[in-house]
């Protein structure tokens, strides 16, 4: 996966965040839908930390001389609990 591929995806991701926030804003009285939209809004957010992270290590990897395409995507448990 190459840098222009994760950041492609990154902003479809991002676009989606955007539709499903304006949409969880508006009022709707289908809680299953609203439920639903949280679910998915969750797994975007999780879904563009791992992105940017696999972004993040291809650019250090490439900044210290090795080849990006030797980062992996890391789990999610482990990219959601960095400290900032």
């Amino acid at each position: 996966m190459s840098d222009a591929s994760v950041a492609a995806r990154i902003e479809r991701l991002v676009a989606e965040e955007h539709e499903l926030r304006t949409r969880e804003q508006d009022d709707r009285s289908d809680v299953d839908e609203l439920a639903a939209d949280r679910e998915r809004l969750t797994a975007v957010e999780v879904e563009l930390d791992l992105c940017w992270d696999l972004l993040r290590q291809r650019r250090a990897i490439r900044d210290a001389g090795g080849d990006p395409d030797a980062a992996a995507v890391r789990d999610a448990a482990t990219v959601e609990h960095y400290r900032q």
